[in-house]
């Protein structure tokens, strides 16, 4: 049975157009069934629009409150019958209205090696601070910012001093390891 996959994103949606592509290929045995999005103006909703996919973009601030949207949320990705949470971009924690309904069932990734550089903007910092060794880190969502169990990371090396060099390099990285990362999931029945 091909699994159902959602995809959480509040910008570009490069990962999600790297997971679409994949799975819409047959490189996943997958297929994306909705894409969620905090701001409705984001270019992911777009790209979701050209490949045909259901889109939720909603705005965060005309609902009383994070578990009103999030139970919205919830409702659609039941009513999709989705398997898999990916968040790709998503600058918003999740509350236990989602984590609660699908544990164990939503991954993020990361462009960094954690437990180093959480947060936003991890790319500038560890280039900020002169690391040598970069990477991207595919882990399960909890409570915490980008603290939940690792799934899989891979580092890159990186000496240049070239940031949109380097944001290139760790996008192309987050994009195979996304695609690699599903794989392992669905060939384990981890989902």
């Amino acid at each position: 049975m091909t699994k159902r996959i959602a995809v959480f994103a509040s910008g570009e949606g490069s990962n999600f157009e790297a997971i679409a592509a994949a799975c819409q290929s047959g490189r996943i045995r997958a297929q994306v069934v909705l894409v969620v999005c905090d701001r409705p103006t984001a270019h992911v909703v777009e790209r979701a629009a050209r490949h045909g996919i259901e889109t939720f973009a909603f705005d965060p601030k005309s609902y009383a409150s994070k578990a009103d949207y999030e139970r919205e949320i919830v409702a659609r990705l039941d009513a999709a019958q989705v398997d898999l949470v990916c968040l790709a971009g998503y600058m918003r924690l999740l509350s236990r209205v989602m984590l609660d309904s699908y544990e164990g069932r939503i991954i993020n990734i990361h462009p960094s090696l954690l437990p180093a550089f959480k947060g936003a903007n991890a790319i500038e910092q560890a280039f900020e601070y002169g690391v040598k060794i970069y990477g991207v880190t595919i882990h399960y969502v909890d409570a915490s910012m980008d603290g939940g169990r690792i799934i899989s990371q891979q580092a890159v090396p990186y000496e240049g001093n070239d940031i949109a060099e380097l944001e290139a390099m760790i996008h192309a990285l987050e994009h195979e390891l996304y695609i690699n990362t599903i794989n392992k999931l669905i060939a384990e029945s981890r989902i």
